[in-house]
């Protein structure tokens, strides 16, 4: 009789199991799922592409920028991508909605363009130096720091050596 006073108990209870997939299930914080990229955070180091095992992310050299390619199907989330990510323009989110049908592995990408800058001395083509990169390497950012990050590596060392920048 004692096993009326527990169905009871659990009956009036309700469900212990997540309601999946009619309705939406809580994830934890520190979930490792999509990857995300923010092209205005990024500086073109391609370390995540170097330490990515399952060869998930690619960066193509293109005329207008630097076109970064994840594809999800290859991504284990392992995470290495983010850890090693200075300026943290490569995330893991919590949305492991990632399911899909076999005939669409192929198009499960994202893709994102670092736009190219232009050099404020000479015009050259190069990738903007991120603010966040700017915010990890200096603690307050000076106006000849400010006006160096627009300039080429040629233009920056040609106004280092003359002395043009205070």
């Amino acid at each position: 009789m004692a096993f009326l006073s527990i169905l009871m108990k659990n009956l009036l209870k309700g469900p212990s199991t997540e309601p999946l997939p009619t309705a939406d299930s809580p994830t934890p914080a520190a979930y490792r799922g999509k990857v995300t990229f923010d092209e205005t955070a990024c500086v073109g180091c391609k370390m995540c592409e170097h330490v990515c095992p399952g060869g998930a992310i690619r960066f193509e050299e293109r005329p207008e920028g630097l076109r970064f390619m994840i594809w999800h199907n290859t991504c284990v989330n392992c995470g290495l991508c983010s850890h090693y990510c200075l300026t943290k323009a490569i995330k893991l989110s919590n949305d492991w909605h990632l399911s899909h049908l076999q005939a669409d592995k192929y198009r499960l990408t994202d893709q994102a363009l670092v736009a190219y800058a232009a050099c404020s001395g000479c015009g050259t083509k190069m990738l903007p130096t991120a603010d966040a990169l700017m915010r990890l390497a200096y603690k307050k950012v000076s106006p000849r720091s400010e006006h160096l990050r627009h300039l080429c590596p040629d233009c920056r060392r040609s106004a280092s050596v003359s002395g043009d920048i205070q």
